[in-house]
């Protein structure tokens, strides 16, 4: 059993945002984004993204990298959101960019605006995964693309923790483990079609010689990503 306290979200970010990277800084993560990346349109001239659960920005800076005309970011955390604007500061962009705060079960943003929504490793987070996921197809355009990941159900199941450092201590993000047949069941409820289901695995080159880790972590998928698609 981990002694490494487990805290609510909220209270979890306000802690790491002061350190949090706007790029994939541990090997999960880096499994994560380059299957997303992979999904995600080489070309987004004249797109409208909206990445739901910013954080510091990391899926923003890829889509005005890609050449998206406008990108909105939201997530709950004012602490994150003030990580995303240091980060993002530097970009070169004609690109509309926008920060709001807000939450992704009642999200503060018009519906059917977006033509690319992304939700990188954040649904786990949410309790309701449905809720979340009604959030995200009213934002997005009829026949737009949705791209939302998470940890693998399977790392949930082993005891895995998303922990971090805060100053001398470690702390874990409170995590849902939703299932495949979860989204299956959300998605065919709110008329969201399932086009791709890519279960990435751990690239041994990203992992560090001196990381402690679970052997197990190279035998199984580490995150769970969808490409969906709402239906006109």
């Amino acid at each position: 059993m981990s002694d490494t306290p487990i805290l609510e979200p909220a209270e979890a970010y306000t802690l790491w945002a002061p350190h949090y990277p706007a790029r994939a800084h541990n090997p999960v993560m880096q499994a994560e984004q380059n299957a997303m990346l992979a999904l995600m349109p080489a070309e987004l001239a004249g797109f409208s993204v909206f990445d739901a659960g910013c954080g510091s920005g990391r899926y923003m800076r890829h889509a005005l990298n890609r050449g998206a005309t406008r990108v909105t970011g939201v997530d709950p955390s004012e602490a994150m959101l003030d990580r995303a604007r240091d980060e993002l500061a530097d970009l070169r962009s004609d690109a509309l960019i926008e920060l709001v705060q807000g939450s992704l079960d009642a999200l503060p943003m018009p519906s059917a605006w977006a033509d690319l929504t992304v939700c990188g490793l954040v649904l786990g987070h949410l309790d309701h995964l449905e809720q979340a996921l009604a959030e995200l197809r009213r934002v997005t355009r009829p026949g737009g693309m949705l791209l939302c990941s998470d940890v693998h159900p399977t790392g949930h199941a082993l005891g895995w923790l998303r922990d971090f450092k805060a100053g001398e201590k470690r702390y874990a993000v409170r995590h849902t483990a939703h299932l495949y047949s979860h989204w299956h069941a959300a998605c065919a409820a709110l008329g969201l079609e399932i086009e791709q289901v890519v279960e990435p695995m751990l690239d041994p080159v990203d992992i560090p010689v001196e990381a402690r880790f679970d052997p197990i972590a190279l035998r199984v998928p580490v995150a769970l990503v969808f490409q969906l698609r709402r239906t006109p």
